[in-house]
């Protein structure tokens, strides 16, 4: 759906909420440990008001997925690129912002703060920005604390957690600021199957409720048709979206994932997109 579509033919388009625009990222520039991430990088991902979009990114190892992903976030260990521009509603990314919001592969808690304390700690930061009072913020925080399922926890530190309860407070320290984009690298590759599944169904839901924008790298082929409106497969490094698969059957949040990705229409797209995959592997062309 366009911005043209989705407003009035009289109202003013709204600005993409992501753009690149000829990206490249090299490291190590001029030594001989350069090394080209990303080249020609060229997306853009239009306002859909009322909804958001879930963009799933495959692609080899090293093909600069997090690469993408620490650009748009504005990351200093990373940013800016090379050459190209990074715009975020229309306007140049010149750092980190309350607007995106990034969940890592690694669980990212703070191990001298309380579930509580962690989930507050971005409002608590961004405090004279946001406007929030004390009172706001713990409501705020025990509010979505409950969203994820770890309202009886919120007095406990990060190590007395497991994992998949680490990345819940991970997704509620995200969400809890009401990010536009939300940036995720891999967030569920550490967990097991089960637990794994179940936090796509929690993911899934928490999306359609804070209706963001947003961009997962992922290593399963299943979990980015299951949660995508879109996949993206990027080529070898210098990596670049080689091919967009837009026909993706749209996971019900009434159905668990298992039963979803049982689907004969879903196989089928799994099937593609696996088929494209091992293509890009072999370093052969596929068409987009």
């Amino acid at each position: 759906m366009s911005n043209q579509e989705s407003k009035p033919n009289n109202a003013t388009p709204l600005p993409a909420v992501v753009e690149f625009r000829d990206v490249c990222k090299v490291w190590n520039a001029g030594t001989r440990g350069e090394f080209k991430a990303l080249e020609h990088l060229n997306f853009c991902i239009d306002d859909l008001p009322g909804k958001g979009e879930f963009i799933a990114i495959l692609g080899p190892s090293g093909c600069g997925k997090s690469t993408l992903l620490n650009l748009l976030a504005g990351f200093h260990e990373v940013f800016p690129p090379t050459s190209g521009e990074i715009l975020v509603r229309g306007e140049p990314v010149q750092g980190p912002g309350i607007d995106r919001g990034m969940v890592f592969q690694k669980y990212s808690s703070f191990p001298h703060l309380t579930v509580l304390q962690n989930v507050a700690f971005g409002m608590r930061l961004n405090r004279e920005k946001m406007g929030f009072s004390h009172a706001e913020i713990l409501e705020r925080s025990r509010e979505w604390i409950k969203k994820v399922g770890l309202e009886a926890h919120e007095a406990k530190y990060p190590h007395q957690l497991s994992g998949g309860q680490q990345q819940r407070v991970a997704l509620a320290r995200t969400l809890v600021l009401k990010p536009k984009i939300i940036l995720m690298d891999e967030p569920f590759s550490a967990l097991d199957e089960p637990t794994r599944l179940e936090m796509q169904r929690m993911l899934m839901d928490l999306w359609l409720e804070v209706e963001a924008t947003v961009l997962m790298v992922t290593h399963s082929i299943a979990e980015a048709v299951f949660l995508g409106d879109r996949v993206w497969l990027f080529s070898h490094a210098p990596g670049r979206i080689q091919k967009e698969f837009n026909d993706i059957p749209k996971a019900d949040p009434a159905l668990h994932p298992l039963v979803m990705q049982g689907r004969k229409e879903f196989q089928e797209v799994v099937e593609q997109v696996a088929a494209a995959f091992r293509e890009i592997e072999k370093g052969k062309p596929v068409k987009g």
